[in-house]
């Protein structure tokens, strides 16, 4: 992955206020509400708030991203909340997950870099058991013209970085949609997420 992706991201977690917000993510919230607590990995977790969420739900929670900034931070918080996350850091080729290994996968604005991201989902649908759920909420296609708009509502600037129906359901090819849709939200998440954001969500279940 590139240097400047890194740098990047280890820049953003730095500072000492949470660069999403302390509060997990609406959908993430209400769907895993809908699901008997399992093993989760959040791909791309960055700070950690989605992952202390499901710990203090009861879930066995793994999660990985790259920036060793965004690790040290979420561990700290994890040990201040008194949950326990086992994250990894590092290229998700090169970690240490297994086939089947979990319940649920919880991508929340996990936008990898566009040449590797189609790669990284059909390596994530091995790592679900079957019958296992996937759940999915980041920018969509339509979104770049929202966030000319108000560069406030965050998100990448490269097209080929956001997402569209079609491409996920090419992706995720081995997961039946219990509900897909493409909508116009209203984010407020931390200092990055501020405004009208057009956004997919998807819930999956493994076949």
């Amino acid at each position: 992955m590139e240097d400047k992706w890194l740098e990047k991201w280890n820049e953003r977690y730095s500072d000492p206020a949470f660069a999403y917000g302390e509060e997990p993510n609406e959908y993430l919230k209400e769907q895993l509400e809908k699901l008997d607590p399992g093993k989760i990995l959040f791909p791309a977790e960055g700070e950690g708030r989605n992952a202390i969420f499901a710990a203090q739900s009861g879930w066995e929670v793994s999660a990985f991203d790259i920036s060793k900034v965004g690790r040290e931070k979420a561990k700290q918080w994890a040990t201040r909340q008194g949950v326990v996350l086992d994250y990894q850091v590092g290229e998700l080729p090169r970690l240490d997950y297994h086939e089947g290994q979990f319940d649920a996968i919880a991508l929340i604005y996990a936008h990898f870099p566009a040449t590797i991201k189609s790669t990284y989902h059909k390596i994530l649908v091995d790592y679900l058991r079957p019958g296992g759920h996937v759940i999915f909420e980041a920018f969509g296609k339509n979104h770049l013209a929202l966030r000319n708009q108000n560069p406030k509502v965050g998100g990448p600037k490269d097209v080929d970085t956001l997402f569209s129906v079609a491409e996920l359901k090419a992706d995720f090819k081995n997961v039946e949609m219990l509900n897909l849709e493409e909508k116009v939200i209203s984010l407020r998440e931390g200092l990055y997420h501020n405004g009208e954001g057009s956004v997919i969500r998807f819930v999956g279940k493994k076949k």
